[in-house]
């Protein structure tokens, strides 16, 4: 399916007729005060995702490149900075420019302030359910929440449990979560007051048979697959969906108890029976897919009246509206890092929703002033490790960040420390989208690397390898990031690499994409050649070498001022006019 712009609003008509979507849905109305929602419909469910540990503001710019390809050509989310814009009728120049896309991002960002940050985020929730009524409103959290930053590592995610707790997140689902030890991640949800629901995590059955612990030993399910909320007088069904791909993505030796999946059929089921027995007045799904995948799975799952999605940290203005067999699912992604929230207002009947109105809030911390109670709680957690995360390290001469599907400039920086520090010819640095941005002039310091790098398997390597698997490698990163299959695609970007250069054509098939591959001086990568490649955040067994974040460290303070003046790109090959790229 590849709805146009055009047929896209068609299908928001049905929200717009009954006033409760305004003609033009992201214009900025003539009150400064974009967080002036008003009330309509009968509830009102708040969503935030991979907020990544970011308990204090930042900064954090939107990617000027997300492509796009066969039926996810021209479709939210791989629509960035002017076409982004035009699509959803946003002003440039604008808050909400500023917000959902890169453009004149420095000049921008020093005019707007920094984003998120739980102390002004708890602000704005506060002020959303008090409009609104407490009692008929939910905060879902999509997960990739106790990950991202050094209080995070240090406390094992604890305080951003307890942080969580005094935002009043109600239900929730999990991705980097599992990177912790499952005897820790048990530990932090058993601290957690809300729900955590996740109905495509099961223990294997030779773990349960050795005594492992299981929500439902009959099913199998490690986690409550689902939970009703009663809001008021309506009955709402809230199933998780954790990331998928985690034992293959992260350290399956973490917890290797657990099976994951899609499980698109198991959904079905589940859904098809919580409507039979619940009769809830809404299904919702709280999902860490990413969001092609979940526009997939709108398509061939039914009965699903909404997705709250993550993973993939697209910030999408309003929902897709996905047909099915029995109606049709609205999709949503809410950014990341705590940026954004997501607010959507429901009006139901019939077993569903009938109309609907949302709006993704940036959360701009100078207009939310900070929450007291969560300040208070942000400083005392930082009290102690307060002197580290401050150490300055260097000067930022340029822009710094990390979200691109091929490089960024901060991704460029770990690359290049990676070889320098441990003398390799090559380097590989995995294409997580987490990580803040810098603006030239500003210090760079400690926590700034945490943000980048912090992680519970942050161990470098230095090995050998061969020009064939190097080229195995991004062709196999390749294939998660663009097959055409969104069931095959694991999110984040394309491994970054330092001293190597190649060509891709995203739209080749597996093993075709990638050719040649030269090093830093222009000669071709030889196949059957040995390389010394240098890297890090290995899935399989332990590397032996220091954290990543003191490579960096080291190679900041060396440096002094660091400055990007070009990205180690790769020649793109048949992406002419599409709309996911701009690199003006």
């Amino acid at each position: 399916m590849n709805l146009s712009r055009r047929e896209f609003l068609r299908i928001l008509g049905f929200a717009g007729a009954a006033g409760l979507l305004p003609a033009q849905a992201l214009a900025e109305t003539g009150s400064s005060d974009i967080y002036n929602l008003g009330r309509s419909g009968d509830i009102r469910l708040m969503h935030i995702t991979d907020t990544h540990a970011q308990l204090m503001p930042i900064y954090y710019r939107e990617p000027s490149l997300n492509l796009g390809l066969g039926q996810a050509y021209g479709r939210p989310p791989h629509l960035v900075t002017g076409s982004l814009l035009k699509y959803y009728g946003i002003s440039p120049n604008s808050k909400l420019a500023h917000a959902y896309t890169p453009v004149n991002y420095v000049d921008a960002a020093q005019r707007f302030g920094k984003v998120g940050g739980f102390a002004h985020l708890k602000t704005l929730v506060d002020r959303m359910r008090g409009e609104y009524g407490s009692e008929k409103t939910l905060l879902l959290d999509g997960g990739d929440t106790w990950q991202g930053s050094g209080t995070a590592f240090w406390n094992r995610g604890m305080d951003m449990v307890e942080a969580c707790n005094l935002l009043g997140v109600d239900v929730m689902t999990g991705h980097w979560e599992f990177t912790y030890l499952e005897e820790e991640v048990r530990k932090n949800l058993a601290a957690f007051k809300g729900d955590f629901v996740a109905q495509n995590v099961r223990v294997k059955e030779d773990a349960l048979f050795n005594g492992a612990k299981a929500y439902d030993e009959n099913t199998g399910h490690t986690f409550r697959p689902f939970v009703i909320r009663t809001l008021g007088k309506h009955r709402i069904a809230v199933i998780g969906q954790a990331f998928p791909y985690t034992p293959i993505a992260n350290p399956a030796r973490f917890i290797p108890d657990w099976t994951f999946g899609i499980n698109s059929s198991d959904m079905q089921q589940l859904v098809d029976e919580v409507r039979a027995k619940e009769k809830p007045d809404a299904v919702v799904l709280i999902s860490h897919n990413g969001m092609d995948v979940d526009v997939k799975l709108a398509q061939v799952v039914s009965g699903i009246d909404v997705i709250f999605g993550g993973h993939t940290h697209d910030g999408v203005p309003q929902p897709f509206v996905v047909p099915n067999a029995k109606g049709r699912t609205l999709v949503t992604n809410a950014g990341s890092n705590g940026k954004f929230l997501g607010v959507i207002d429901l009006k139901l009947g019939n077993g569903g929703v009938s109309e609907f109105r949302y709006r993704l809030l940036p959360v701009f911390a100078n207009e939310l002033p900070a929450h007291k109670g969560m300040q208070a709680f942000i400083d005392k957690t930082r009290a102690p490790y307060l002197q580290k995360l401050q150490e300055p390290l260097a000067t930022a001469g340029s822009l710094l960040y990390r979200r691109g599907n091929f490089d960024g400039p901060f991704d460029q920086i770990i690359c290049d420390a990676l070889r320098q520090r441990n003398d390799a010819q090559i380097s590989l640095s995995p294409g997580f989208r987490w990580g803040t941005s810098i603006l030239p002039g500003q210090t760079i310091t400690m926590e700034h690397v945490f943000d980048q790098t912090c992680m519970t398997y942050p161990e470098t390597y230095v090995r050998d390898m061969t020009g064939q698997d190097l080229k195995n490698i991004l062709e196999d990163v390749a294939d998660n990031l663009f097959n055409p299959d969104p069931f095959y695609q694991q999110g984040g970007d394309m491994v970054r690499t330092g001293g190597l250069s190649y060509r891709i054509d995203p739209t080749a098939s597996m093993g075709k994409r990638v050719d040649n591959l030269r090093l830093l001086d222009g000669a071709p990568l030889e196949a059957s050649k040995n390389y010394r490649v240098a890297g890090w955040a290995t899935v399989g067994a332990k590397s032996p070498g220091e954290p990543v974040w003191d490579t960096v460290a080291a190679y900041l303070k060396e440096k002094k001022v660091i400055e990007v003046k070009k990205l180690n790109m790769p020649e793109l090959k048949n992406l002419s006019n599409n709309p996911g790229i701009d690199l003006s």
